[in-house]
């Protein structure tokens, strides 16, 4: 039987999938991170470029601070932070120097472990970034196989991607992300074998999220083929459209025979945090989920799809869901199968809302509205589609005038450039936020100043519990109180 790790996404994907990415505060996050990092995970799934996006537009918090003070809280654990190599919180491509000024301040701050993901598996600019990373100063460079069903992403083609992670020096390891959680257990037991003989004894991990209920069940048909590192959810942000439930995976996990080293109080006590505090908020907590088939056809995550209910009922569309899901299918279909992850899932979605809108008007045709964001895509801008636009698409796109005035974009600001826009002086962390995000929105966080002015590992009320955790039974119930909020930790003792 095998040995599991199990990697936490509780911080970063199970608030995105859940809550929107803005259900966690940084009090919230330092409240649990010392806890977090000593239940034995392997790595925390910490931050992505979207996330601080959003830290700094909705709670109007500085990121770059929030990652220091988690790396103090937890320095033993390795913090992962995903991205594409591209862009950096704005959909505008970054110039390669800009890029890596970015990994160059994440592992100052403290992030060391770094997911490589492109959307269209373009393995040179996976390559590229990767190098970037390492020389940067990251621990671990994972190279992300991005799962998902088409004509062409067959058993082989995984294959390639993962031997080309095998042959590159600056990719550690490897793992396959399934987004809208399709991966089923009967697929896993061809796809994992044919990508481990591919990495030539580089590690895998899975990450598949639970929209479908079929995850918790490839996870343990992923344990039997020797994965050895899993990825979950604690509490509240595991389950539904997030990871599997940590405590669940566990007790499944060692139910058949495999050992998984985590400390089953402490475990239990970040269970118990995630869910007071959903309570506590009005957050929505996972559950489990149904299985629809629908979902093998336009891949849609969780939280994609909830949202685009909510803006079909804002234009008063609730009754075209169905026509819109079998449009996204086919939009999917004549772009060449991009995979649904970002930035492609909303891409995809505003073309299929665009030809189901223009349906309705007399003489108009499918593609006769095209977002910016999809002539991007045609033109090659997030790099070549996995396969080929069709054919009548390509050319209804590019014979658009505005595809021309999109060729000829300037190419992006180096960093002596953005320095000459705003400012000379200013720190690397304020220079990257202000590139990415609209000034007013870095402004009103600078003003709003320090969302935490100080860690004090003696006067942090987790830390506190862990201290008495070592030294007697823990109590059952510990009550934590701050101006506005109240939690309640239960222990087993």
């Amino acid at each position: 039987m095998t040995e599991i790790s199990l990697v936490d996404v509780s911080l970063r994907d199970g608030n995105q999938s859940l809550w929107g990415a803005t259900g966690l505060r940084t009090a919230h996050i330092a409240t649990i991170a010392p806890l977090l990092g000593r239940v034995g995970f392997r790595a925390l799934d910490y931050s992505s470029s979207t996330a601080m996006g959003v830290s700094v537009r909705t709670h109007r918090e500085d990121p770059w601070a929030l990652l220091r003070l988690v790396r103090r809280a937890a320095p033993d654990t390795l913090l992962q932070f995903i991205g594409t190599g591209f862009r950096f919180i704005s959909w505008e491509r970054a110039h390669p120097e800009v890029i890596a000024l970015v990994y160059t301040t994440l592992v100052r701050n403290g992030m060391d472990r770094f997911v490589v993901l492109d959307p269209t598996h373009d393995m040179d600019a996976a390559r590229a970034t990767a190098a970037i990373a390492k020389k940067a100063g990251a621990r671990e460079v994972i190279g992300a196989l991005t799962y998902t069903i088409s004509a062409v992403h067959d058993d082989v083609f995984y294959a390639g991607i993962a031997a080309a992670y095998a042959a590159c020096g600056d990719i550690d390891r490897a793992y396959i992300k399934d987004p809208a959680g399709i991966l089923t257990p009967e697929r896993a037991r061809t796809l994992i074998p044919a990508v481990q003989a591919a990495l030539r004894g580089k590690p895998l991990e899975l990450h598949s999220h639970a929209s479908l209920g079929l995850s918790p069940l490839s996870y343990l048909a992923a344990a039997a083929l020797g994965v050895s590192v899993l990825q979950v959810g604690c509490g509240a942000l595991g389950n539904g459209t997030s990871l599997p439930s940590a405590e669940e995976l566990v007790a499944n996990l060692r139910a058949s025979g495999h050992t998984v080293d985590v400390d089953d109080r402490l475990l239990a006590l970040v269970t118990g945090y995630f869910d007071r505090l959903a309570a506590a908020e009005g957050l929505p907590a996972g559950e489990h989920r149904g299985f629809d088939a629908a979902f093998m056809d336009h891949q849609l995550a969780g939280g994609v799809m909830s949202t685009t209910r909510r803006q079909l009922a804002e234009l008063g569309l609730s009754d075209r869901f169905g026509a819109l899901m079998a449009e996204i299918a086919l939009v999917r279909a004549e772009l060449g199968y991009p995979i649904m992850v970002t930035p492609f899932p909303q891409m995809v979605i505003g073309q299929a809302l665009a030809n189901l809108l223009i349906a309705g008007v007399p003489g108009g045709a499918r593609y006769d509205r095209v977002p910016d964001q999809v002539i991007r895509y045609v033109l090659g801008t997030f790099g070549k589609p996995t396969a080929p636009v069709e054919p009548w698409v390509l050319d209804r796109v590019l014979s658009r005038p505005r595809a021309a005035e999109l060729a000829g974009e300037p190419e992006p600001l180096d960093v002596a450039a953005l320095r000459g826009r705003f400012g000379a002086r200013i720190s690397d962390e304020e220079l990257l936020l202000r590139f990415g995000m609209p000034a007013a929105e870095v402004d009103a966080m600078i003003a709003a100043g320090p969302a935490v002015t100080r860690y004090n590992p003696d006067t942090m009320p987790v830390l506190r519990l862990l201290r008495a955790l070592g030294e007697r039974p823990p109590a059952r119930e510990l009550t934590v109180e701050k101006p506005g909020f109240r939690l309640s930790l239960r222990g087993p003792g």
